[in-house]
């Protein structure tokens, strides 16, 4: 018997799927490609936009003409939020609802194998109390259920006894981990001890071997910039974080619910960027939320300019079942977002840019960089196909280095994918830089 998956939306659903895929294999099961012929088709879907939706319908369609005979399961956050919708789609045999697939992954763990051989990701908690008027995950997930930290350890010293040298913290709202009863926006002051997602930094930290430590999201409706000081001591945590913005304008973020304003976000940077002035920072942005004027947008143009992100994600604003936003009048047509979107994208790519260049000028004056390698690759350089082994940097650069033919060596340096090197970043090339072994 063969199953496929087919994954939507964030990495909690790709560490979710990875744990059904696990499950299926110990039941028999032969795992092949999302577009192959398969017995079994579970497509965990995503709903966080009306595109989401549709790429679930889709796909659910697709499947169905590969093998008209096959069993096709729906799950995810879509599933939860439109059962009704999703029962209608023709082909479709069974629903999963987000409690049953809950119960069914939890007995995957550990999970041994994720995206590639090099970097894993380890779910530390599921939903979110905070209710953003423009987001259906809270509904889709409930409330905040963070995991029990033994439970985390020890999946983290399965993952490294596999081989693995990242490790991603993630989670519905990762900064949320044990948080269940806090809120550092509320005026009260920061325990002295340690809490909330730090606890498991400091306890993966501690665990003896070469590897690193990286969060995949942390924010800032939930932390701000003196919780993120504690983090600094930890030698294990990449220097990246992705901070979701959402917005540069603070009549905008009050209209969504986020409990911080611009300066707020700001801070936050700052403090980043004081600490370690290359520090990698991604972003989300919406445009087009209900009533942002064209002075609104700016300000978000603004932010993007003005922090360097090494990386912005951009979504339209799409309307979402039971969120008080779809209900907002003034609602941006699709022609205004549009350009939107596409404006800021020419601003997120000079932002990159710009991020790239204050690496450059930091590699002239002697600082390296650590590359996790983990593929060979051809690109094109100064019109001439070259090989490249690559990897990200702890930063979140992804670092092309190039080697001899058949990428066994650069430099004279042996190269092998899932090991660290040392590296000098020397230029821009496709998403990333070029960097120069260091021997």
């Amino acid at each position: 018997m063969k199953v496929a998956f087919h994954t939507l939306g964030c990495k909690v659903n790709q560490y979710e799927t990875e744990a059904m895929a696990k499950l299926y294999r110990q039941q028999g099961y032969e795992v092949v490609g999302e577009r192959d012929f398969a017995d079994v088709y579970v497509i965990n879907t995503c709903t966080v936009t009306a595109v989401a939706d549709k790429k679930s319908r889709q796909y659910i369609r697709r499947m169905k003409k590969v093998n008209p005979d096959a069993r096709v399961i729906v799950t995810g956050c879509y599933a939860e939020i439109s059962p009704e919708e999703v029962s209608k789609i023709q082909g479709i045999d069974e629903i999963m609802t987000m409690e049953q697939k809950r119960n069914f992954v939890s007995g995957a763990s550990p999970v041994a194998s994720t995206e590639n051989r090099t970097r894993a990701y380890i779910k530390v908690q599921e939903g979110c109390n905070r209710f953003c008027s423009y987001c259906v995950i809270p509904y889709a997930r409930g409330p905040i259920r963070s995991r029990e930290l033994d439970d985390i350890v020890n999946e983290a010293k399965a993952l490294l006894d596999a081989g693995y040298k990242e490790l991603v913290l993630t989670g519905i709202n990762t900064a949320q981990y044990g948080m269940e009863n806090i809120n550092l926006y509320d005026g009260s002051e920061i325990s002295e001890e340690i809490f909330g997602i730090e606890k498991v930094i400091s306890a993966i930290n501690d665990l003896e071997g070469d590897f690193r430590i990286r969060l995949s999201s942390l924010e800032p409706a939930v932390v701000n910039s003196e919780y993120v000081k504690r983090l600094f001591k930890y030698d294990k945590l990449c220097h990246h974080l992705h901070m979701s913005a959402q917005s540069g304008s603070d009549e905008i973020l009050k209209a969504m619910n986020r409990p911080y304003d611009e300066q707020g976000y700001y801070d936050l940077v700052n403090t980043l960027f004081d600490f370690d002035p290359c520090y990698g920072i991604s972003t989300d942005i919406i445009v087009g939320f209900p009533g942002e004027k064209e002075k609104n947008f700016e300000d978000s143009m603004e932010l993007v300019k003005d922090c360097c992100f090494c990386k912005t994600h951009i979504f339209k604003y799409s309307r979402r079942p039971m969120t008080k936003a779809a209900e907002m009048k003034n609602q941006v047509s699709p022609q205004v977002k549009n350009d939107r979107a596409a404006r800021l994208e020419e601003a997120a790519a000079k932002a990159a840019e710009g991020f790239f260049e204050v690496n450059l000028a930091a590699a002239a004056e002697g600082r390296t960089e650590t590359v996790l390698l983990e593929e060979i690759v051809t690109k094109k350089q100064d019109g001439i196909e070259k090989g490249f082994f690559v990897g990200y940097t702890g930063n979140y650069i992804r670092t092309y280095i190039p080697c001899d033919e058949g990428c066994g060596k650069a430099r004279g340096v042996e190269l092998k994918a899932n090991t660290f090197v040392k590296v000098k970043l020397t230029g821009l090339l496709a998403d990333g830089m070029t960097g120069e072994i260091v021997v």
